[in-house]
């Protein structure tokens, strides 16, 4: 395998990892806004947008829609009365567990279907692969 075939694994795992969740019917955007909330508790619009690389206008919209379904609430930021915090709601903590859950649920299932040493195998990959992203 070269690296173009290793980008292709890696993304064809992803989506497949993606699609065990998909039942919960969140965009990648919606889904990405929600893991960074529960990582680093509440932020801004525009903190957010700045995170995720998106237009301010484009992460409003995002955050509606994850307003409307109940899954984040805006509170007033505590020390800028003129800004608001986006946080996690209690619903959307458990659609964000749920959605791990069932992630974790597809890739454990999967990984038992290799024998032994392809499993080491993966693993120790995975190492390598942690080691790799973390590069600057």
């Amino acid at each position: 395998m070269d690296v173009a075939g290793l980008i292709q694994a890696i993304g064809l795992l992803v989506r497949r990892v993606r699609a065990a969740a998909a039942s919960h019917e969140l965009s990648l955007t919606e889904s990405g806004v929600m893991a960074r909330l529960a990582k680093h508790g509440p932020a801004t619009a525009a903190d957010l947008a700045r995170a995720e690389g998106m237009k301010p206008q484009s992460m409003a919209a995002t955050i509606a829609a994850l307003e409307e379904r109940e899954l984040v609430e805006r509170t007033p930021h505590p020390t800028d009365r003129r800004q608001m915090n986006v946080a996690l709601t209690d619903r959307g903590l458990a659609v964000r567990q749920s959605m791990r859950n069932a992630k974790h649920t597809w890739l454990a299932q999967a990984v038992s279907q290799l024998d032994k040493k392809e499993q080491e195998t993966l693993f120790a990959a995975a190492e390598i692969i942690q080691r790799l992203a973390e590069k600057e």
